[in-house]
């Protein structure tokens, strides 16, 4: 993905992530035609990949995709990884604030009482 971001196309997330999110969501509800179809070509590209001598049964091989359920797929990648580098962000600046925090607490605490009543 850095590759493809070095030449100036939009990051997305990988195959793999596409197809445990359809996979997650394959067991939460049904899904239509396009999805389904969707998720057995991502999950064919996947299995091949790390299974090098190994194919899909025939009868669930997808081979390729209309336009549509790859504008489908394509969009999913794209929100995918949205949301992996928003959630990083989040994380980032939670762990900042509250180190900000510890470090004003802990300065407030060594800090002498000027005045004492």
């Amino acid at each position: 993905m850095n590759v493809k971001g070095s030449k100036g196309e939009e990051m997305t997330g990988t195959d793999a992530e596409a197809y445990a999110y359809l996979y997650t969501a394959a067991l939460t509800q049904p899904m239509d035609h396009d999805w389904s179809q969707v998720y057995l070509y991502i999950a064919g590209k996947t299995y091949c990949q790390w299974q090098r001598d190994s194919q899909l049964p025939d009868d669930i091989q997808v081979d390729s995709l209309s336009d549509y359920q790859m504008a489908k797929l394509n969009s999913l990648k794209i929100w995918l990884y949205r949301k992996r580098t928003q959630m990083r962000l989040d994380r980032d600046r939670a762990e900042r604030k509250e180190r900000k925090e510890e470090e004003a607490e802990k300065r407030t605490a060594e800090r002498p009482a000027l005045f004492q009543f």
